[in-house]
């Protein structure tokens, strides 16, 4: 059969389903498949993932650097041994095949997970600890499934780490193998407007990262200082804000989040047997019909009378969403992508494509006890390449249920995080000024009118400098762009100021359709301080349509020394 890979190389993209024959697309593939068995919603719990736990110190390895990618590549990065800091925390983590139950209704399934959990492990990081992870690939070679592939590269979105760290898509491990990634959790200059927040880590694996998404591998990293700090609502420091949520120890010794709720939404589509099912040359961007929480279908959520932090990931291949409560109740926003903003932004609603993050504040503090308040998805989509509309009344993702009163000491305080070096402190540091287009072409994706190349640098930009690109698309097509090391500002979006939910640091935009070209500044890191030693090398920028960064909707820039 062929793969996608197979259809670019032969520069067939555009006739690729002529080759596939129109009896086998009808019976197998895309819109022409049936819709997924019936599930009643609300009957699951929301399920929470638990937080890694270290593991003792132990001696970091060459990387193997023999994986044979799909596209007939290696390894690109062979790093030695590592040398981290005496404080740095381990952790091993195992890819793996694993059931998984999505639905009481559906059969249970096999997912890919990190330690066979859909989503993964949340690591909680504290700023000036750093991480060291392996990740050990016990991924099957032959899944009869048919989706994903057992190769493997992990990109911790959003982070600032090296280049061999970065899951660069061709620093790959296949199944048998594991890689070591070092985490220096910390901000690029040590500067507390810099701290991050919400960020999650995902397959990232050249030509596959898709199907391996789409399968289970992905899980929420997320980050604490002294001013957003892992005590939450009950530090009573000086700088620390008080957001909701607290640390909880449970009788078996296990420590969960409370008050503070990692939400990863994403769409899955079941054969009529409830099996997973996958449209790999869908080049457009694969939708679901099923709207999953967490790993599961439309679950329910009970609640206090109190105030809530939720981190909201749009982990979906395609689809993008634009959430409301069902009660007409706004959120309070605090957060987009990984940082927080500097002031909280009021909204009825919110809207985020895929790699986005948002975070918000839900009060429930005025609510009545039994009350069901909805989380509803008001955005249609029914083509991967980009939303229809607004429509009501929408589809209900997730039910909040009121059932008890709690204490709330948490507040959400008029300034989060102040931006100390802006646009305006940045802007002259600007030497140079590129410009992106991000367009279809034969059936596939391409940026500037060509395909990723790992033999081409597109961009070569100054460590501990500042450039400003121009990001744009043609053909209608929306396209969530994200841009690796480095998050900036946004200056313009079609030559107006940025709405107020992209106002603050980002590092995934949306461009096209009516969200239009956006001018953005990105500040280049200069070196870390937990193992000193300047950033250079290689990064990458591509769309998060993950179905166009498979089809090489993907670039490189090579940080100068």
């Amino acid at each position: 059969m062929f793969t996608r890979r197979d259809i670019l190389k032969a520069g067939l993209a555009g006739s690729a389903y002529g080759l596939l024959g129109p009896a086998f697309r009808r019976s197998a593939f895309g819109d022409s498949l049936p819709p997924s068995p019936a599930t009643k919603p609300f009957v699951v719990e929301l399920p929470i993932a638990p937080l890694a736990k270290s593991v003792a110190p132990f001696a970091t390895r060459a990387d193997p650097g023999n994986c044979v990618n799909v596209d007939g590549t290696t390894a690109f990065h062979v790093s030695g041994p590592r040398t981290v800091p005496t404080n740095t925390e381990f952790f091993l983590i195992h890819e793996r095949a694993a059931p998984h139950s999505f639905h009481p209704s559906l059969p249970p399934n096999v997912i890919w997970g990190y330690d066979g959990m859909a989503p993964g492990p949340t690591f909680l990081a504290r700023s000036g600890t750093p991480s060291l992870v392996r990740f050990v690939n016990d991924l099957p070679t032959n899944d009869p499934v048919g989706i994903g592939e057992p190769i493997s590269a992990i990109h911790r979105h959003g982070g600032f780490q090296f280049p061999e760290d970065d899951g660069y898509p061709l620093d790959t491990f296949c199944a048998g193998q594991s890689r070591d990634y070092f985490y220096p959790n910390e901000a690029d200059d040590l500067q507390e407007q810099n701290e991050h927040s919400t960020l999650w880590y995902h397959d990232h694996a050249i030509d596959i990262t898709g199907m391996n998404v789409y399968r289970g591998l992905a899980g929420f990293f997320l980050n604490f200082d002294r001013v957003d700090s892992i005590a939450g609502e009950l530090d009573t420091g000086a700088a620390a804000l008080r957001l909701p949520g607290r640390m909880v120890t449970l009788p078996s010794g296990d420590q969960f989040r409370q008050f503070d709720v990692p939400l990863v939404f994403q769409d899955k589509r079941f054969d009529q047997n409830g099996f997973l099912a996958f449209d790999t040359f869908d080049h457009n961007g694969f939708l679901g019909d099923k709207f999953l929480v967490n790993g599961v279908v439309q679950p329910f959520l009970k609640v206090a009378r109190r105030k809530y932090r939720f981190r909201c990931l749009n982990g979906s291949n395609a689809r993008n969403y634009e959430f409301f409560l069902s009660n007409g109740q706004p959120f309070v926003a605090i957060a987009t992508d990984s940082h927080l903003l500097e002031h909280p932004v009021t909204v009825k609603s919110f809207r985020i494509a895929p790699a986005e993050r948002v975070e918000v504040i839900i009060d429930f503090t005025n609510t009545t006890l039994g009350q069901e308040i909805f989380l509803v998805n008001r955005l249609e989509q029914t083509d991967g390449r980009k939303p229809d509309g607004l429509v009501s009344p929408g589809t209900q993702i997730l039910k909040f249920v009121v059932d008890r009163d709690a204490d709330d000491p948490s507040r959400v305080p008029d300034t989060l995080r102040a931006v100390t070096e802006g646009p305006q402190q940045l802007l002259p540091k600007v030497t140079v000024q590129r410009t992106f287009d991000f367009e279809r072409s034969d059936g596939a994706w391409v940026i500037n009118g060509e395909f990723f190349d790992e033999n081409r640098i597109n961009a070569k930009p100054k460590r501990d400098g500042a450039e400003i690109w121009i990001l744009k698309s043609g053909g209608g097509w929306v396209h969530p762009v994200h841009i690796h090391l480095t998050e900036f500002f946004i200056l313009s979006r079609n030559g107006s100021p940025p709405p107020p939910l992209e106002r603050g640091r980002k590092d995934t935009i949306v461009i096209g359709s009516d969200r239009g070209d956006v001018k953005i500044l990105l500040p280049l890191p200069a070196n870390f301080h937990a193992v000193p030693r300047p950033v250079a090398g290689r990064f990458v920028f591509h769309c998060h349509n993950i179905e166009h960064e498979d089809m090489r909707m993907m670039a490189q820039f090579e940080v100068q020394p």
